[in-house]
């Protein structure tokens, strides 16, 4: 039986984990939180509410993915449970990280064959999870996520509210990827393993923020929300970061080894379908 332990089960990987349960498997997902862990269990993944020991979800586990970020001294997981890990020795194992990484490159494009050179601290904080995780001996394989959108993280809430603004960066390009894209893609990893591969996961058309606003603003029928020079947003700390950096980012690998097809080429297939399935 294969089992996957998902180690911070967050957005992502409740993704995932809804296209490997009916297929057979097992998922165990790690939580903090005693509510989460009950809707874990709803959902079918057998809940592990940490601090809990991992070794004896690691000891079930075929395959393991950890989608916890970095904190200010590193990777926690690694901190806690390195042995753990290298002693389970799993057939597969799967680091959720961020195109975050490269760094900025003034709009151009980058593939996995591109020196990380992070800019951010977020970025710095992730690229050394990357070299930490791929030193611990493990069949590795790394995932580089865009901008993740998906049900729940759309923009029509804040279109619709009147609260979504379209922020004007001269050259600003992101790259993003529907959820359910992440999971296809990570699936078809497992099922195609290559230890050591690192995977750009994204979609098609890297494309200015503002036009992605003004597309759903459109699809509902609605004026375009006010532009906001940068200089002048109010944007969070984790925002501001994302528009430090500029880049075009190619997802090839995910095509040519995986055979992936994205369910959600570019932003105006993703949007179409959230609206489609309520917002």
């Amino acid at each position: 039986m294969k089992t996957l332990l998902s180690i911070g089960h967050g957005y992502s990987a409740q993704a995932l984990a809804r296209r490997l349960l009916p297929a057979g498997w097992t998922v165990i997902g790690t939580t903090r939180n005693t509510q989460t862990a009950q809707a874990l269990h709803e959902a079918g993944v057998e809940p592990l509410l940490l601090p809990a020991p991992l070794a004896p979800a690691l000891s079930r586990a075929t395959h393991v993915l950890t989608s916890v970020a970095p904190d200010a001294t590193g990777d926690p997981i690694l901190r806690d449970h390195a042995d753990e890990l290298r002693r389970a020795a799993p057939e597969w194992a799967g680091y959720l990280s961020t195109t975050a990484v490269y760094g900025d490159h003034a709009g151009g494009w980058v593939d996995e064959d591109t020196p990380p050179d992070p800019a951010t601290a977020r970025g710095k904080a992730r690229a050394a999870a990357e070299a930490d995780w791929s030193a611990l001996g493990l069949p590795l394989h790394i995932f580089r996520l865009a901008g993740i959108y998906g049900p729940g993280r759309g923009p029509f809430e804040k279109v619709r509210d009147g609260t979504a603004r379209r922020i004007i960066k001269a050259g600003q390009v992101f790259s993003r990827i529907h959820v359910d894209d992440i999971a296809r893609v990570v699936e078809a990893s497992m099922l195609h393993p290559r230890p050591g591969a690192i995977y750009n996961v994204c979609d098609d058309d890297p494309a200015p923020p503002e036009d992605v606003i003004g597309h759903a603003a459109e699809l509902l029928g609605l004026p375009l929300p006010p532009a906001i020079p940068y200089e002048q947003a109010d944007l969070t700390p984790m925002a501001r970061s994302f528009y430090a950096e500029s880049k075009r980012v190619r997802n090839d690998r995910i095509k040519a080894e995986l055979g992936v097809r994205l369910l959600y080429p570019t932003y105006r297939e993703g949007l179409a379908a959230l609206l489609a399935q309520g917002g």
